[in-house]
């Protein structure tokens, strides 16, 4: 590990100019490649004390040992070179966007005599038309054969199309119609060349004239009692209209852009691409990237500009470009879009209507790839086994801990405090062993003293179950009657809780005080994701790339989840509760029928003994005791719109959900499952 100071440039030697620079290994590697508009400025930033770097940035410097700097004149030239040396020396601390998978294209292969349409996959090649990319090669084909119809290109191999042109006989294609049959001469290299073009123009999201000339053609068939060709035409028409039925019409106003939405975590993002021609996503991609620099969603999207614009020129670069989040500055790299474009690219952010409905769609296309991901990653056994033995060894326990407990703390200002437990065996997810609890010591907020609650009522149980049933050999399995595990039964070999040092605290202290030294705890500080352990003024700090952080931060993130899910439907439940749920004896179906027959409770609570037994299945015992309910119920305070801040008043009637005159939980079915306690 090297020192910063070592290799640190003099104050004078730095020029205050725009340019990149890259820093080297010891072994003469490029390992960061970065650009800025003042050299001088931004490398002073990587010289300071290193407690005050960025946990990654702080593991760049100190694994360099050199730096050196190339000064241009203008930030643009800075975000070319950039991207050129990112893409030439591939250095392990740059951002990098993946492929999830290889995509492939429609192309036209117009530097041939004869230009042939078919599906290609990796690098472009210099004089072929592209079109997509495309999520699957059948979508391709099966928009190929429809097109062929009207554009009966050439789709055959080199090889099948010498072979023709020896034996004199087309393939099956050319007796069918759907190609034009240029190996046998049918079509002259010039009148095939400008086929291939009416295919591309129209693959362009050109339809329009091209359809409106066809409609014409057929009109004047028809009226020329050529009804053979006429109907030819149709059948040509239908097709085509078919084929751009395949691509949904998302824009009305025939906009050709380029949407990219970014997901993103603490280690990981990933990007997902809408192509937009002519007002119809003509293709989709996505990539994935670990986060291994300190990194803003506005430096993500340079960053996947870089690599979708990088190689590309023309109208490959669309007029506009939709972001969630800008460059910051954003006219170099406007103007280096304008530059490969050959003219005016806009690069915004979607505000309203069609287009930010669309780049919403685009957003969850996107959080989606990431969960996919990660399901992914966290599905394959030899991962999750690796994920295991690093926790093991980086918190120096015996053994791999199998069992994870999670403990998260959720409220909305003091209000509605509630804690989760999550559990992970064997790296997945054990959702049966879920429980929720709500804070009973205190009232308000103290997260600190909440966690110690929680792990003493967690870990008393255990000890409860222990103590009822006796010691019990390694591996046995407690059961109830039923069959089921029992609640609390097995304890975790790993403790984590969401925070630092002061929740870590406490609930090695809880711990401490039920006598259990067995069970190991940590916290993951969501800030910096650094790992906390008991009586230590330093938190071990796992490498980005690690198996075992990913697997914390997975079990953290769930219980921080299933937490907040709760403190929710408590919230909802409270602004939502009647006077009338505490009313002894008085069911659903009859609360209903009194609302709607006084309008709300206020009315209700102004009404007499002999008015309340009116409604129809009240008598006068049950309207008596409403009665005096009400009366001796306080007045709730009016209930607030979260979202807009309106007092909703209490004349609107008052309703209740689900059979118990509770409202419905809002949770996915597993969290219903999860216990309260």
């Amino acid at each position: 590990m090297a020192d910063p100071s070592s290799y640190r440039p003099k104050p004078g030697e730095i020029p205050d100019s725009p340019g990149v620079y890259r820093f080297r290994d010891e072994h003469r590697r490029v390992i960061y490649v970065g650009k800025a508009k003042s050299l001088r400025q931004r490398l002073a930033n990587y010289f300071q004390d290193l407690a005050s770097l960025h946990p990654r940035t702080r593991t760049m410097v100190t694994t360099a040992a050199s730096v050196e700097w190339t000064v241009v004149s203008t930030e643009v030239e800075a975000l070319q070179l950039e991207y050129t040396w990112i893409k030439e020396f591939d250095p392990r601390f740059n951002v990098k966007y993946r492929d999830d998978k290889s995509y492939p294209y429609l192309a036209v292969t117009m530097n041939e005599e004869f230009p042939r349409v078919q599906v290609m996959r990796g690098q472009k090649r210099k004089g072929v038309r592209y079109f997509g990319p495309y999520s699957h090669a059948w979508a391709i084909r099966d928009t190929v054969d429809l097109l062929l119809r009207v554009f009966p290109v050439r789709t055959c191999s080199a090889g099948v199309f010498k072979n023709a042109a020896r034996t004199g006989r087309p393939c099956l294609l050319g007796y069918i119609g759907k190609c034009s049959a240029p190996c046998v001469g049918r079509i002259s290299p010039e009148d095939h060349g400008e086929l291939a073009e009416e295919f591309c123009d129209f693959m362009a999201g050109r339809t329009g004239t091209y359809l409106r000339r066809l409609e014409k053609q057929m009109m004047e068939a028809a009226e020329e009692m050529e009804y053979e060709r006429a109907a030819r035409l149709r059948d040509d028409i239908e097709a085509l209209k078919k084929a751009m039925e395949k691509n949904a019409v998302v824009l009305t106003d025939a906009t050709d852009a380029d949407l990219i939405a970014v997901a993103e975590d603490e280690l990981e993002a990933a990007v997902q691409i809408f192509h937009v021609r002519g007002g119809r996503v003509r293709g989709q991609r996505g990539w994935v990237t670990d986060k291994v620099e300190e990194i803003t969603t506005g430096a993500l999207v340079e960053h996947a500009l870089q690599q979708l614009y990088g190689d590309e020129t023309g109208d490959s670069v669309p007029k506009e470009v939709l972001v969630p989040a800008l460059p910051d500055p954003i006219e170099p790299v406007q103007d280096w879009l304008t530059g490969r474009r050959g003219s005016n690219v806009s690069l915004r952010i979607p505000q309203r209507g069609d287009k930010k409905a669309l780049m919403e769609t685009v957003q969850r296309n996107a959080q989606q790839a990431l969960a996919l991901h990660k399901t992914k990653r966290a599905s394959d056994l030899t991962t999750r086994s690796r994920a295991l033995e690093e926790i093991a060894g980086a918190l120096d326990l015996d053994s791999a801990p199998l069992r994870i407990e999670c403990y998260d703390i959720s409220h909305l200002q003091g209000e509605d405090v509630v804690a989760s437990m999550v559990v992970f065996e064997d790296g997945l997810q054990r959702k049966s062993e879920y429980r929720r609890f709500q804070i009973k010591g205190f009232a308000g907020q103290d997260d600190v003293r909440s966690m110690h609650e929680v792990i003493t009522r967690r870990f008393r149980r255990y000890l409860a179950e222990k103590e009822k049933t006796g010691e019990w050999a390694d591996g046995e399995v407690l059961t109830e009657e039923d069959g089921r595990p029992k609640r609390f039964a097995y304890p975790p070999q790993l403790v984590v809780v969401d925070g630092g040092q002061p929740q870590v605290a406490a609930a090695r202290r809880a711990l401490d005080e039920l006598g259990i030294d067995d069970i190991a705890v940590c916290g993951l500080a969501k800030r910096l994701e650094e790992v906390w352990l008991p009586d230590e003024e330093d938190p071990v700090v796992l490498p980005r790339t690690s198996e075992g952080l990913y697997l914390l931060q997975r079990v953290r993130d769930e219980a921080h989840r299933f937490a907040i899910t709760y403190q929710r439907s408590k919230r909802t439940k409270r602004l939502r509760s009647s006077p009338l749920d505490d009313v002894p004896g008085l069911g659903e179906t009859r609360k209903q029928a009194l609302i709607k027959h006084f309008g709300s409770v206020k009315r209700l609570r102004s009404a007499t003994v002999d008015q309340i037994q009116e409604v129809p299945g009240i008598g006068r015992k049950t309207a008596e005791t409403i009665a005096v309910a009400l009366a001796q119920a306080a007045p709730t305070a009016p209930a607030v719109n979260t979202a807009t801040g309106e007092i909703m008043e209490e004349e609107e009637p008052v309703t209740t959900a689900g059979s118990s005159g509770e409202p419905v939980s809002t949770g996915a079915p597993h969290e219903r499952r999860g216990q309260e306690t």
